[in-house]
């Protein structure tokens, strides 16, 4: 095949999917709020995070009493959404590696269990408005 005719061909793919590409709803825009409760070598943990437009951060107190923020991002399924975070903590804990999933309970409830490398093993409980 011609080179041009392959190139012609994949700008015109990628217009075609920036065209027809999901838009965000309403209900992806409005923040999802959740707390979490967590332990790491025998220290409890707890965290509050929102979530909005698949991105969310969560803002979390890790033993020894470092606190942080994670930024994490969502892959969002129809019932079920894995995340990948980053974050930042205090008290020479540094750089926070996180991951997770996320999910429906019910209409307005999501449940979820994560790891963070600074909080641990935690679990969430979220309202969606």
């Amino acid at each position: 095949m011609n080179r041009a005719i392959i190139v012609k061909s994949l700008i015109a793919s990628i217009g075609c999917l920036a065209l027809f590409a999901p838009r965000p709803a309403a209900a992806q825009i409005i923040p999802q709020p959740w707390v979490s409760v967590g332990a790491k070598d025998g220290d409890v943990t707890y965290a509050v995070g929102a979530r909005a437009l698949n991105l969310g951060v969560e803002l979390g107190t890790g033993e020894d009493g470092a606190t942080g923020v994670d930024v994490l991002k969502f892959l969002s399924l129809p019932v079920i959404s894995p995340y990948v975070g980053v974050g930042y903590y205090s008290e020479d804990k540094g750089v926070a590696l996180s991951g997770g999933v996320q999910v429906k309970a019910s209409d307005r409830l999501f449940v979820g269990a994560g790891y963070n490398s600074v909080r641990g093993v935690n679990g969430q409980l979220g309202i969606r408005f």
